[in-house]
């Protein structure tokens, strides 16, 4: 199976985690790929309780998850703007789509991308269509049972082509893609730093592009643009033994130093420096 991404962008102290579990990450089939970024498995059987922290991307998850003593269940997890933290213990397993910055949208088309963002809801509270039901149950079964990846990874693709309006999966939407690809350049330019400079260059009111981001990613561009920044500082806080982080901020566009330790205080929870010592 291909794992479509090696970074660990956003995972918080992302060696320590894949210490403690299986994480792995495989592609969807090739008629879902133009709406998901990959699909991310993790298994655990741990002696005591571990604590994960992820500084979430711009993207919509569908997570199916069993933890030991617990019935299996199923979220749709909107774009987190905040720090997430997971407690995990004993054994369990969790098999989740992530969806590309859009590619969420043309499978709820019923309701703004912005309706989920910092929420946690149960499908049918999304997905506007009482027939998806019985497939959730028959795909919570099929995704969290198999041990072979392979297996899941099916499921999955089974689950994802039953949804969508009426149950016969997503419909092309160009905006959704529009979204995507405006958001694909953010992540690959850091030299994209200020909306209003990004959507001139695209030849694109302002106020255009923030309804489009509302409405197909959940969150604006200039969340968008930070929250890469902080992505980006992150890794080179766990990667670098001594990080300049005066020529990071400059890298990345800040003002000074004094804005991008703000920012990753406020998002990370303690300072890049004593994260990094950490």
């Amino acid at each position: 199976m291909s794992a479509p991404r090696r970074d660990t962008r956003g995972i918080v102290n992302a060696a320590d985690l894949l210490s403690h579990v299986r994480f792995r990450r495989h592609e969807p089939a090739a008629d879902l790929r133009p709406y998901l970024e990959h699909y991310w498995l993790i298994d655990w059987d741990l002696p005591r309780p571990y604590a994960t922290h992820v500084v979430p991307h711009p993207c919509v998850n569908i997570v199916f998850q069993h933890y030991a003593g617990q019935q299996p269940f199923c979220e749709v997890a909107g774009v987190g703007l905040d720090l997430f933290t997971q407690e995990l213990a004993a054994t369990g397993r969790v098999c989740g789509i992530q969806f590309r910055p859009g590619g969420f949208r043309p499978f709820a088309p019923h309701a703004p991308a912005a309706e989920w963002t910092g929420r946690r809801l149960a499908p049918p509270a999304v997905f506007d269509e009482p027939a998806h039901a019985p497939a959730l149950a028959t795909a919570l079964h099929a995704v969290l049972t198999p041990e072979d990846d392979r297996a899941r990874v099916a499921a999955l693709d089974a689950f994802l082509r039953g949804l969508g309006p009426h149950g016969r999966g997503p419909e092309p939407d160009p905006q959704a893609a529009l979204a995507t690809d405006l958001v694909d350049l953010i992540r690959r330019d850091r030299s994209i730093r200020r909306v209003g400079d990004f959507a001139r260059d695209q030849d694109m009111p302002v106020r255009t592009m923030q309804r489009l981001f509302a409405g197909y990613v959940g969150v604006g561009p200039k969340w968008v643009i930070l929250r890469y920044r902080i992505h980006e500082a992150l890794e080179r806080a766990e990667d670098e033994r001594a990080v300049d982080w005066a020529g990071l901020a400059a890298d990345l566009g800040y003002a000074d130093q004094a804005h991008l330790v703000r920012d990753f205080t406020a998002t990370v929870g303690v300072p890049p420096t004593a994260h990094a010592a950490r």
